[in-house]
């Protein structure tokens, strides 16, 4: 993507596909260097004698930095856009992925991994902004674009662990900070378009806040059942990203290498889910994608615990398309319930996202070391459940507005 190609007039309204394109290769990157940590779990599992809830702390501390810095993150660039602090965030996971190849204790895996989610908290809430300036009003597809990256991202770290790293051992994640620099080179450009294009000023004072037809409470009250749907999914996801490897290893008896690939294709179709909730959101509603992505997993999520390998696989690709098209709506959603607040909504729901995957690891990485994985697994599928209160959303979609930044 040359520096040309982004910085050319183009009509008002235009979605900006490069830009898109840069955010979400950006993105990709990101959460690739996110996925390589998680993925790589087994290995210091083993390295370092680990127990289950140690490995849920290691997820806690790396989200739940991230999820408490990013809404302060967003209210701060809402008010003073800093589009450098783009290449900056991918610098700092860059520094995190290096230590994590040259870590040699506990201490220092969590120091890694809080670096990591300060990295993240420094990316996301700007970047989605860049996402949604670049969008020409077609904002769930703007969102999508730029989360299918880190699906993406997400989905190829099993994949790097499997064939890379670990014929190689834990050093040879050191690597991917190649990845990191190409990142922030990207990024640099995508900044230049955001400062060159008039959208680093800072905002001016008294702005739009909530929705112009909802109430004060009534928008607290749409925010509270997004929070509860939002702790329903990334609780429930947890079980995949932390411990889906241990769960088919241990029930049914192959290899780490096998289970990365298996985990690869549950992330391959959170990321395709991704990319189709955005665009539907803005065709039929997103209080309609939201309802039927995290109840209409139930069934799934019931059974999975109880078959083969090969249903397992198959049941965890339709809980992956499901669910995932619930994260573009929800973020998009949020936004169009408080204009004019899109840092702050970005960094708020990016954060819950991290948070509650965090406390989501920790806790169900106590529960296993308490019962079984297995156990984690049932117990766990009845979290979608959560999403009849998708019924309580006020139907924005019906009167949607032009939002500003």
């Amino acid at each position: 993507m040359s520096e040309v190609s982004l910085e050319r007039p183009r009509t008002a309204g235009a979605t900006v596909f490069p830009v898109l394109a840069g955010a979400s290769f950006c993105h990709l990157l990101n959460d690739m260097i996110q996925s390589l940590f998680t993925a790589a779990y087994p290995i210091f599992k083993g390295g370092f004698d680990l127990s289950f809830a140690q490995i849920g702390l290691l997820t806690l501390v790396y989200q739940l930095t991230a999820s408490l810095l990013q809404p302060l993150i967003g209210i701060y660039t809402d008010r003073r856009p800093q589009p450098y602090s783009l290449p900056f965030g991918m610098g700092v996971t860059m520094v995190a992925l290096l230590v994590l190849a040259v870590a040699s204790s506990y201490p220092m895996l969590l120091a890694a991994s809080a670096l990591l989610g300060i990295g993240s908290s420094i990316f996301h809430p700007e970047s989605s902004r860049l996402a949604r300036l670049a969008s020409g009003g077609a904002h769930g597809l703007a969102q999508s674009i730029f989360q299918i990256g880190g699906n993406l991202g997400a989905a190829l770290g099993p994949l790097l662990v499997a064939f890379f790293v670990l014929p190689h051992g834990q050093a040879s994640l050191a690597w991917f900070a190649l990845a990191a620099l190409g990142g922030m080179l990207v990024l640099t450009a995508l900044s230049r378009w955001y400062t060159s294009n008039g959208h680093a000023r800072p905002a001016a004072r008294g702005g739009a806040v909530i929705h112009p037809d909802l109430t004060m409470r009534q928008v607290g009250g749409a925010l509270s059942v997004l929070f509860c749907l939002m702790v329903s999914k990334w609780f429930y996801l947890a079980t995949f990203t932390s411990y889906y490897i241990f769960f088919l290893v241990g029930r049914f008896g192959i290899r780490d290498a096998q289970a990365q690939i298996y985990l690869f294709v549950f992330l391959a179709a959170v990321a395709a889910g991704t990319l189709i909730g955005g665009p539907v959101g803005d065709r039929i509603g997103r209080k309609t994608v939201i309802w039927v992505s995290i109840l209409g997993v139930l069934p799934f999520a019931l059974a999975l615990p109880y078959v083969s390998l090969p249903a397992t696989v198959a049941l965890s690709v339709v809980i992956g398309l499901l669910i995932a098209s619930a994260f573009p709506a929800i973020v998009v959603y949020a936004q169009e319930l408080m204009p004019g607040r899109v840092g702050m909504v970005s960094g708020l729901f990016f954060g819950l996202a991290f948070g509650m995957g965090g406390v989501g690891a920790a806790v169900l990485g106590v529960l296993a070391d308490w019962t079984s994985i297995d156990f984690v697994y049932r117990a766990c599928a009845f979290l979608p459940a959560i999403g009849v209160l998708a019924a309580l959303l006020p139907n924005v979609d019906r009167r949607r507005t032009a939002a500003g930044r």
